[in-house]
């Protein structure tokens, strides 16, 4: 019998902050307590007014070309969905904005407030070979090596 994997314990901390940066239950209109529900989620869609409520709780990034790669979606794509909230992103947009919210947790997280995090997320990194973070979020390999990387910082492993 093979061995199940959690998804994440009900009521983990970081799931409820990625969570509540697109505007928690109200907004995403889904109860988000693992990540199969977050999987759901995204299967189906966020509304576009959890994108709304990410982009407006951003300090730094929020008019960052770099902000729209990192999503998949133009400056102007996001413009649209403040004028259809209820319109859905796709699977492909909910998926990479989860994505960034996640690693916007991981970051605040090791680095100790949000602001930090947007700035680090904008600067060369030494341990990314001198890539910002920003930009490697554009594919989900680079998604996975800014993950790792912030898991080093955490643990104090820089190289």
């Amino acid at each position: 019998m093979a061995a199940q994997m959690p998804a994440e314990t009900p009521g983990d901390p970081a799931l409820q902050h990625v969570a509540a940066l697109f505007g928690g239950r109200r907004i995403l209109r889904h109860r988000v307590s693992t990540l199969f529900d977050a999987h759901e989620m995204i299967l189906h869609g966020m509304p576009g007014e959890a994108l709304m409520h990410l982009v407006g709780h951003l300090q730094t990034l929020q008019k960052a070309a770099s902000f729209e790669k990192a999503v998949g979606m133009s400056l102007r794509t996001i413009q649209r969905r403040k004028e259809a909230p209820a319109k859905l992103l796709n699977q492909e947009q909910s998926g990479r904005a989860w994505k960034f919210a996640e690693i916007l947790v991981k970051a605040t997280a090791v680095l100790g407030s949000q602001e930090e995090a947007e700035r680090w997320l904008q600067q060369p990194a030494m341990g990314l070979d001198q890539r910002r973070p920003i930009d490697l979020l554009a594919t989900t390999a680079g998604a996975e090596i800014v993950q790792d990387f912030l898991g080093r910082l955490e643990y104090g492993v820089y190289t």
